[in-house]
């Protein structure tokens, strides 16, 4: 029988309670779950990707979760292709993000037409990662917002 494979694609800088919610909803609807890590060599990280990779695997691991952590500096809709991934996963949190996810997913359906967007909602009160940047910088805790063993490749 043929696995059921999606990605789950974002830069997590840093990777948040809700990119994790949105990894243990996929991974009861899929046989794996690959979160991409995606890197733009235009934009500067806050946090190393490669740290960041491996804190992403911690949370994935500390659930028993059938997913893995990837780095990917490419197009989303090139790496479905080489890897044979048909569904792609992205979580909402309101109706902006839906405006831009479904702009997205147009793009991606334009590039790879084997490729299906699925949306998951995002549990309550979730930050994005730009907003725990901007706590961070201001010396606050951030530790309910972010898995453990991000929160300790944070601290680095």
């Amino acid at each position: 029988m043929k696995k059921r494979i999606a990605l789950f694609a974002g830069s997590f800088d840093p990777y948040t309670n809700g990119h994790h919610d949105i990894v243990r909803k996929a991974s009861a609807l899929f046989d794996e779950v690959v979160v991409l890590i995606g890197v733009n060599v235009n934009k500067r990280r806050a946090f190393d990707a490669e740290a960041m990779r491996h804190a992403i695997q911690g949370a994935i691991d500390a659930d028993g979760l059938s997913a893995r952590a990837v780095i990917h500096s490419g197009l989303v809709a090139d790496y479905c292709a080489e890897h044979h991934i048909h569904w792609y996963v992205r979580g909402l949190r309101n109706a902006s993000d839906y405006s831009y996810e479904e702009g997205n997913a147009q793009v991606n359906a334009l590039l790879n037409p084997d490729v299906e967007t699925l949306y998951l909602r995002g549990g309550d009160n979730v930050l994005s990662s730009s907003m725990i940047r901007e706590l961070m910088a201001f010396g606050k805790d951030v530790s309910e917002f972010v898995p453990a063993s991000v929160m300790k490749a944070l601290k680095i």
